[in-house]
């Protein structure tokens, strides 16, 4: 497995929720080992729970569990939240029951039973796209996802954490609008954010960035301002 590929995994948190004990405790030791934030639950409840408190970039769900089942949990996740990605895991292979997955915007799916190596490809390609080394914003500028930097020319654009993350945000969802609630839930996490401190924000990092790629969408979010050229 590319080495670059696999280091990127320690940019993203992992929930896994599964409800069988020992298949858990082997999904979350697996897991570990590729992924330095995993957090664990054993029902769809709690799962619910957990990832409304750490809000995970990767959730990997059974489906039959009690207290709220992975297909329960998964519908009330993304009445809010399109972005997580979402790795079922089942023993079904059905085509019907497979399109309800699909419905749900889920990125993948892994047949059980579940081994380190159909795990680990089913969370590569549940991750796609987004498992790259360059995120492109114009001929000359990108942001390396391994060196979680962005660079300019060949030269490294100075930038606090909170800049990166809204970037990378601004990236994820380059074909819409990022929504004022988005930016506060993801980049201010659990501090209330104001609009005087967002709009600080952007006129900020607007200094700080050699190209104007952020557009403003009046009284929405923002936008990735894409390069006509």
């Amino acid at each position: 497995m590319d080495e670059k590929l696999l280091e990127q995994f320690k940019n993203y948190t992992v929930l896994c929720v599964e409800d069988e004990d020992g298949i858990r405790k082997r999904l979350v030791n697996t897991l570990k080992y590729y992924f330095e934030d995993v957090i664990e639950a054993s029902n769809g409840e709690d799962g619910y729970d957990l990832y409304l408190e750490y809000k995970p970039n990767i959730i990997l769900s059974d489906i039959e569990m009690p207290s709220k089942n992975g297909i329960e949990m998964v519908e009330k996740i993304r009445e809010d939240d399109l972005d997580v990605i979402v790795i079922m895991v089942t023993a079904y292979s059905n085509e019907e029951y497979l399109l309800d997955l699909i419905n749900l915007n889920i990125n993948h799916y892994i047949l059980k039973p579940v081994n380190s190596e159909n795990l680990l490809n089913g969370i590569i390609k549940g991750l796609g796209s987004r498992l790259t080394t360059n995120l492109v914003f114009s001929e000359d500028c990108y942001f390396d996802v391994q060196a979680h930097e962005l660079i300019f020319k060949d030269e490294v654009i100075s930038l606090r954490k909170r800049d990166k993350e809204f970037l990378l945000l601004l990236h994820r969802s380059r074909n819409q609008v990022v929504t004022y609630d988005q930016i506060e839930e993801y980049i201010w996490k659990d501090r209330s954010m104001s609009m005087s401190a967002l709009k600080t924000f952007i006129k900020e990092l607007r200094q700080k960035l050699p190209l104007d790629f952020i557009q403003n969408i009046t009284q929405t979010g923002y936008k990735l301002q894409v390069n006509k050229d």
